[in-house]
């Protein structure tokens, strides 16, 4: 497996679905605490998690194209690992000063809360590497085959996010080969149409309660024991549910615009969007500001506010300020690890 050349059409493209999904990240995080009193916000919040994390996991999949190896690949690894605990610290920190959130384990084994994403990204590099001896239908077999397994072991998804890496990785996979003369088929203007209406009808689906998926299935998480199905052919309800992701993953892709704009710059700056906006989101589940918030007007505040910081945290400036946080820099591990390589080296001569 070698790695490719990110077409400039779809890089495009999938930056502008970059960033409509972070504000999907946002948006779902931000109504979460109200699903249960407002049908509505219920309603929007199963029809995100349906697609929203698959897809995200598949657009880390198809930018991975460019730097899954060599210097580029060893180098975002460093850096994702760096953001693990720069931002694991953190919120640990302020959880235990600030936030005070029940049921939180602290421990650099087990990621806070969002930060799994971190330590999936490195366990879908690594499964990749592993596996790229294979053809890219054989990864799929062999990733689904994982993502089924894992739900009958009897632990803890929490643990190094182990649950949701392989859950999510048949998305990765496909994310990562996925053909350029597809998206362009994809681009048709009757497909898009189309995909549009079906995720419209996904959605009115949903309210009208003539579809229903158990959000314990969408998050990966846990086991099927957990989930309330300790049959031996509990696996086959995963196996059902990704067909359902994958319909639902391509009808929003016929929301997102194809041409360049300023929502594609934005969509280059969504990894801060990711990593700070759980600041805001605890902040606000402590506070009594959700106290405030009742029926669909408020529901609809809530929405915008989460648009609203969205945006703001896409914003340049953030990115100039918040960089060594977020982007920190990896070039003193890459001298160390020279260094300590010559040294081995060193040691090595007779």
């Amino acid at each position: 497996m070698t790695s490719s050349k990110i077409n400039p059409q779809g890089e495009v493209f999938f930056l502008n679905l970059r960033f409509l999904l972070i504000l999907c990240v946002f948006v779902g995080n931000a109504i979460e605490p109200l699903t249960t009193r407002i049908d509505g916000l219920h309603t929007l919040y199963q029809w995100i998690f349906t697609f929203h994390m698959p897809l995200f996991v598949f657009v880390t999949g198809y930018f991975a194209k460019s730097n899954l190896t060599g210097g580029k690949g060893r180098k975002i690894m460093l850096q994702i690992g760096l953001q693990y605990v720069i931002f694991q610290s953190l919120y640990s920190v302020l959880d235990a000063s600030v936030f005070q959130v029940d049921h939180i384990h602290h421990s650099f084994f087990a990621p806070y809360l969002l930060l799994w994403f971190l330590v999936s990204h490195l366990g879908w590099r690594m499964m990749l590497l592993l596996m790229r001896k294979y053809s890219p239908l054989q990864q799929l077999a062999a990733s689904t085959l994982l993502a089924v397994l894992v739900g009958y072991l009897q632990i803890e998804g929490v643990w190094f996010s182990i649950s949701r890496t392989f859950v999510f990785l048949p998305f990765f996979v496909l994310g990562y080969h996925f053909s350029e003369r597809l998206l362009e088929r994809l681009q048709n203007p009757t497909f898009k149409a189309s995909f549009a209406l079906i995720s419209l009808g996904w959605l009115i689906s949903l309210g009208f309660g003539v579809a229903s998926v158990n959000s314990g299935w969408l998050y990966g998480s846990m086991t099927y024991i957990q989930l309330g199905h300790p049959e031996w052919y509990a696996g086959v309800f995963r196996l059902l549910l990704y067909p359902v992701q994958l319909l639902a993953g391509l009808a929003f892709l016929g929301l997102v615009p194809s041409r360049a704009s300023h929502l594609t710059e934005l969509g280059r700056r969504t990894l801060y969007v990711f990593l700070l906006h759980g600041f805001i989101v605890r902040l606000a589940a402590v506070s009594p500001l959700y106290g405030y918030v009742h029926g669909e007007a408020g529901g609809l505040l809530v929405i915008a506010g989460a648009v609203a910081l969205t945006l703001l945290l896409a914003q340049s400036w953030v990115r100039k300020w918040c960089a060594p946080l977020v982007e920190p820099p990896v070039e003193w591990l890459l001298k160390l690890e020279h260094r300590a390589l010559q040294q081995l080296g060193a040691a090595g001569k007779p």
